[in-house]
């Protein structure tokens, strides 16, 4: 069965019946504007015997609904029922069990989103939606239950006591429900953004997908506990991908796997796994120009992230080592294989460099030692599970034009940067000035395609801004609901160019409700960065371009905390930054004066060579680089939210296979 719109309901036989029907109710609409009154008189006397006799505003929803959905529904429609044929691009289990798998597609002229749930194991029912944060409080949700004898779907929403709510704008579009030979499969849509107060505003970025399952009949939507699911979670994803062109691949090309070997996946929640890989003796220079992940089957939900990185050059040797990150028996010097080569993380698809650059590794200068690091989440805690996933190197001996590089951006790992506790919102900056910009981009600038955004435990956005002559001109990346949790190297939807003489300015904001200390910016995962890692060519020799507070201007607002507080704040010299901050009183005062600091103090810039030596010049106590014009936010389009009548929920028919 297909629902044309909430309003319409009819069976179909075929989708070639379901376009035909469209198509006439198409052409009786503009028959209806050119021939009003004989149209209306035709449509009395002989109602088509395929299609019911609708009133024009229907016929309209159906048609458009139609025309919005035809890529997916003709290819559901002519699958047969195996979902994986769907042409779906985009795939990810829900659960940790792969009860729940999740497909999707993305439509940018139609600012829609198209997904695909196979539920394996359907018992009575499922939710699936998004929240900002991965909570089932305040979240915008979609909806299928059964009360023993019906099954319904609906658009609903949840309270700040995770009650749940028919959402009188039902903007969770039911499109198709069907029995498959694998379980479930719920087709649905859901535009980027409805205009409705309730929803979740889909925007590039994070998204923190979350589900539960049902287990018993309920009578309503509203008769859900959702505090009582025994089964439910979340799931991080970037939903909104770029469309990016695919570039031709060389007759040469090579490939290279980046596996941990046979691993024991430990039974606890978390677990980062490192493994150290070396080039083959005497490999040469050549350029990786695609990567993709290679997944132990049976581990696809266990797999949260990997990434590989490459050593530091100035070690001639370092130990195979083959165990948790966080071992007391992991060697020191693991901690120098920080230059990331490839990351990946759930939901993402093989990652392509531009046609003229390519990233180099091999030859003169180059570490021949790798650090694969794994990320498990295993919140059932299974035990037995053996693991050989990684990362597949793709690379070519015909070199491209260009050598891609990786420089960070954002704030210096330092303690003078810090994050008072019990903030729900605090914002800390990370500049590359116009003068390092100035002095080491080449005069046709460079060209950002990619970019990997890096916090710790408390970050909750990230974004970096390109400035020219004082004026924001574009978002070289954002992320509004950013998670430590979920990090990847993502392609930009176009490529950024970066003159000589531009700012580029990196914001983090952090919560530290949680905290009842200063976080300060330092490389512990209890410690804070703000990093972008932004892929570019062609390469040159910048390589952090970054800031922090000048320190005697820190020192500055201690003596001022000191002074104005009952409580006595270490000042002397032997104390250090970390110790100074652990000492405030954070009182209203104090939190805005240093709020305050951070926006109009006066930095150092970090101008770094590869080699970790600075650009000539004069970097302490560089002012703030000067933004006259900032850029708006995009006009809504939304207009005043009407209160609208209740609505029933659509009756939802399994091809007469009832809910189990």
């Amino acid at each position: 069965m297909l629902a044309c719109c909430p309003s319409v309901q009819w069976k179909m036989q075929s989708f070639h019946q379901y376009w035909t029907c469209l198509n006439k109710a198409a052409i009786d609409l503009l028959l209806f504007n050119k021939y009003s009154k004989m149209q209306t008189a035709r449509m009395k006397q002989k109602p088509r015997p395929s299609c019911l006799t609708l009133k024009l505003r229907e016929v309209a929803s159906m048609y458009f609904t139609g025309v919005a959905i035809f890529l997916v529904i003709l290819v559901v429609a002519l699958q047969g029922t195996d979902p994986r044929e769907s042409g779906f691009l985009y795939r990810v289990s829900l659960d940790p069990q792969g009860l729940l798998e999740l497909s999707w597609n993305i439509s940018y002229p139609l600012q829609e989103v198209y997904f695909q749930i196979l539920v394996k194991e359907l018992k009575y029912g499922i939710l699936f939606g998004m929240s900002d944060r991965g909570g089932f409080q305040n979240a915008d949700l979609a909806v299928l239950w059964s009360d023993g004898r019906q099954s319904y779907f609906a658009d609903a929403w949840s309270d700040q006591d995770e009650r749940l709510h028919m959402d009188p704008q039902q903007n969770y579009r039911l499109i198709s429900a069907h029995q498959t030979a694998e379980g479930l499969s719920l087709l649905f849509k859901r535009a980027f953004s409805t205009c409705d107060p309730k929803d979740y505003l889909i925007e590039d970025g994070t998204v923190h997908l979350i589900y539960g399952i049902l287990e018993k009949p309920v009578p309503s939507l509203q008769a859900i506990n959702v505090s009582a699911l025994l089964w439910k979670g979340l799931q991080r994803v970037q939903l909104l991908k770029p469309i990016i062109r695919i570039p031709p691949l060389p007759g040469d090309l090579k490939t290279m796997e980046i596996r941990a070997v046979d691993v024991e996946i430990p039974s606890q929640e978390t677990t980062y796994w490192c493994f150290i890989q070396e080039l083959p003796k005497d490999f040469p220079k050549h350029h990786i120009i695609m990567y993709e992940p290679v997944i132990t089957e049976g581990n696809e939900a266990i797999v949260h992230h990997m990434e590989v990185f490459q050593c530091a050059a100035n070690f001639n040797t370092f130990p195979h080592y083959n165990g948790p990150c966080d071992s007391k028996m992991k060697p020191e010097r693991l901690n120098y294989c920080r230059h990331v080569l490839a990351a990946w993380a759930m939901g993402a698809q093989a990652f392509y460099y531009p046609e003229d650059a390519g990233l180099a590794f091999g030859g003169p200068g180059s570490s021949k030692f790798m650090r694969l690091e794994i990320h498990y989440h295993n919140p059932l805690e299974l035990k037995g599970r053996r693991d050989s996933s990684g990362i597949r190197l793709y690379y070519t001996a015909s070199l491209r034009p260009y050598n891609a590089g990786i420089m960070e951006l954002g704030l210096v790992y330092t303690p003078v940067m810090a994050i008072p506790p019990g903030e729900a919102h605090f914002h800390l900056t990370g500049y590359c000035t116009d003068k390092c910009t100035q002095l080491a981009l080449p005069p046709s600038g460079i060209h950002i395609f990619a970019s990997q955004l890096h916090t710790h435990l408390t970050g909750r956005s990230v974004e970096t801004v390109l400035s020219r002559e004082g004026r924001e001109e574009e978002i070289v990346n954002i992320d509004k609901h950013y998670s430590p949790h979920f990090q990847e190297i993502r392609m930009l939807k176009k490529i950024v160019t970066v003159f000589p003489g531009d700012v580029l300015r990196t914001t983090c904001m952090y919560n530290t409700e949680d905290r009842t200390k200063a976080t300060v910016g330092g490389f512990g995962i209890m410690e804070e960065m703000c990093v972008n890692y932004i892929h570019y060519y062609p390469q040159t020799e910048l390589e952090l371009c970054k800031s922090a507070i000048d320190l005697g201007y820190l020192h500055r607002y201690f003596n001022l905390v000191n002074r104005f507080n009952n409580e006595d704040v270490c000042t002397c010299p032997e104390t250090s930054v970390t110790e100074q901050f652990a000492s405030v009183p954070w009182n209203s005062f104090n939190r805005d004066v240093l709020k305050s600091l951070y926006d109009f103090a006066p930095i150092s810039m970090h101008c770094n060579k590869s080699s970790a030596v600075l650009f000539p010049g004069e970097w302490e106590r560089q002012p703030i680089p000067k933004i006259t014009e900032i850029l708006q936010e995009p006009e809504s389009s939304c207009e005043p939210n009407l209160v609208r009548p209740p609505v029933s929920p659509t009756l939802v028919k399994l091809n007469k296979v009832p809910l189990k």
